[in-house]
């Protein structure tokens, strides 16, 4: 491939964080939050937010100091082990190829609470067909098109939260500024700590601004300050809509908890706002989807290219379209589990692989920047590179045990699974497993 040119600025790249992000999650996922939490919503996205700051944290030092695509799997394999990366990259491969799955899943579910009568399953599997034909095909939105989608989510998300404002003050018995979407004293920190290993699914993709280092100008300053604020930016999103929301409607009693947010959409603004909202939702989940589906078949196209999979199914493009049709299919196949899953098992299933990468870049940290170099100390070494590094894997680890029993079940299974497989590479651990290259994966 033709080397990138070097255009994008902060901003940018700020920008295509947050659109990766998808902020208008905050609402799709307000049902479980609220019932996870008893109403605690506010309190577990700080919660989250506080925890992935210093992740973020720890991902800008390692971007800065490797400014390659490759996010966790590169940063464990160079400081951790070759066999550690294999692991952490088996458990990133966990998020990109069941999240598509999660995001169609969460679709599915709003358009059944609108259409009833329209069994879930026909909307599920409409969503893979389209996004896979289109993937297949090879069409690739413009930067323009990202954007307006981006806008669009973003105008509803304003629009929402303008709505439950002007609801809350219009009821003397709600007052604006209240501490119980924060904390409650009959809320059990457990509960707040589950919705928070939750409201971490809002998160995912704040690393993702690491596939643009090639295109970004001096990445090695720009991609550590992107990923600080793209967090940062998307928790303040995620916090304020939490809250305001939560005040609109106290407690957690809803008719769906997975589709909560139509309800109360109808109760702020009525029957065509809750279409409107709808809209923003769809066009949000089916932009999501399509880009996750796509890094996901080219994710697995990377790892059979390079002799960690199979060639013969994985590392094959299709001879007409160009594209790795045989990893879209697989893709579409593992979605179809959205059958037979709940939505909040799903996304804490997500959230297991998201966990241990992020608890394995903290430790890189640490391995990379403070015992290496004890010989050699860095001024504010240990506040620097191992007390804010080792908060963070210790906050992930507390959110990755919060999660749902079924998601830690299925979770260990798939980490078995792949050490089976990395036994089986490398000849009982004898040899090192193979390197993969990221730089055309994304």
């Amino acid at each position: 491939m033709s080397k990138l040119d070097r255009t994008l600025g902060l901003s940018s790249v700020v920008l295509f964080g947050l659109a990766y992000m998808t902020p208008i999650i905050v609402l799709g996922t307000f049902g479980i939050m609220a019932d996870a939490t008893h109403g605690v919503t506010a309190g577990a996205y700080l919660l989250a937010l506080l925890a992935m700051l210093l992740t973020a944290y720890s991902y800008g030092v390692l971007a800065a100091e490797f400014p390659t695509a490759g996010s966790a799997y590169t940063y464990a394999r160079k400081c951790l082990s070759p066999k550690a990366g294999f692991m952490v990259g088996w458990a990133v491969l966990l998020d990109y190829l069941f999240l598509p799955m999660v995001i169609w899943l969460f679709g599915a579910v709003y358009l059944n609470g609108a259409f009833p009568s329209v069994p879930m399953a026909v909307w599920i599997v409409g969503f893979i067909a389209i996004t896979s034909v289109i993937n297949v095909v090879g069409i690739r939105f413009a930067n323009t098109v990202n954007y307006l989608m981006m806008l669009v989510q973003l105008l509803v998300l304003v629009a929402f939260v303008a709505l439950a404002i002007h609801y809350v003050m219009g009821d003397p018995s709600k007052p604006l500024f209240d501490l119980a979407p924060f904390y409650q004293p009959g809320v059990a920190l457990s509960l707040v700590t589950a919705g928070a290993a939750i409201a971490c699914y809002s998160f995912l993709g704040f690393d993702a601004v690491t596939t643009l280092t090639e295109e970004t100008v001096n990445p090695t300053k720009v991609i550590p300050r992107a990923i600080l604020l793209v967090t940062l930016f998307g928790g303040a999103i995620f916090v304020a809509t939490a809250y305001v929301v939560q005040l609109a409607h106290p407690g957690f009693a809803f008719t769906s908890v997975d589709s909560a947010a139509s309800e109360i959409a109808k109760n702020i603004g009525g029957d065509l706002f809750v279409s409107i909202f709808l809209i923003g939702l769809i066009i949000g989940q089916f932009a999501s989807g399509l880009s996750a589906q796509a890094s996901a078949s080219r994710l697995l196209y990377a790892m059979g290219r390079d002799g960690v999979l199979p060639k013969g199914w994985f590392g094959k493009l299709h001879a007409s379209f160009r594209t790795p049709a045989g990893n879209i299919l697989l893709c579409g196949l593992v979605a179809l589990l959205a059958l037979f899953m709940d939505v909040t098992t799903s996304v804490s299933f997500i959230n297991f692989g998201a966990f241990l990468a992020f608890t394995s870049v903290n430790l890189a940290v640490i391995a990379r920047f403070y015992y290496l170099r004890r010989q050699d100390p860095a001024p504010n070494q240990f506040f620097k590179y191992l007390l804010i590094p080792a908060l963070g894997a210790v906050a992930d680890l507390w959110l990755l045990v919060s999660l749902d029993r079924h998601a830690l079940y299925l979770g260990l299974g798939w980490l078995v699974v792949g050490a089976v497989y990395l036994a089986v590479l490398t000849r009982g651990f004898r040899q090192e497993p193979p390197e993969m290259d990221f730089s055309e994966a994304a």
